[in-house]
């Protein structure tokens, strides 16, 4: 018989961190990613789990520099898995949810956020705060009322 057939204590337990890292995956967490390879329209990376994710290339059109494989991203787990067996990914989520972070700090320290107006809606503006829009009341814009 080959090695193959007679597993050993060593190989259960590497099998056994691997089934418990996945199952501590939880929809809606931000996790970080190994980008496989790059097709024509999906980047397909490695979270872990049984099959690899697919995210539009379109995604990653913010990025500073195009993803390489052996990179590591940090997506957005949608589903575990979808109807397809796949599992759901995004990459506009997880920036999304980082931004989300970084103002819940400022917001938490009470330092002041920089933003730009992008534009004028019935009683304020609204404002670019690096990703997230929020509303600035007409009210807080200046001394006297805009």
């Amino acid at each position: 018989m080959s090695d193959n057939f007679n597993p050993s204590t060593d190989d259960f337990a590497a099998m056994f961190e691997s089934s418990t890292a996945a199952s501590a995956m939880q929809e809606g967490q931000v996790i970080p990613a190994t980008v496989i390879r790059i097709d024509n329209d999906a980047v397909l990376v490695d979270i872990g789990l049984k099959t690899e994710g697919r995210i539009p290339v379109k995604e990653f059109s913010m990025e500073d520099k195009e993803p390489e494989a052996g990179d590591i991203v940090d997506v957005y787990l949608d589903r575990i898995e979808n109807a397809l067996g796949d599992a759901v990914l995004s990459r506009d989520k997880a920036r999304r949810e980082e931004r989300w972070i970084k103002l819940e700090k400022c917001f938490n320290a009470e330092e002041p956020v920089k933003g730009a107006i992008s534009g004028r809606v019935k009683g304020g503006f609204t404002v670019d705060l690096g990703g997230v829009n929020a509303f600035l009341p007409g009210s807080q814009v200046d001394i006297r009322p805009v």
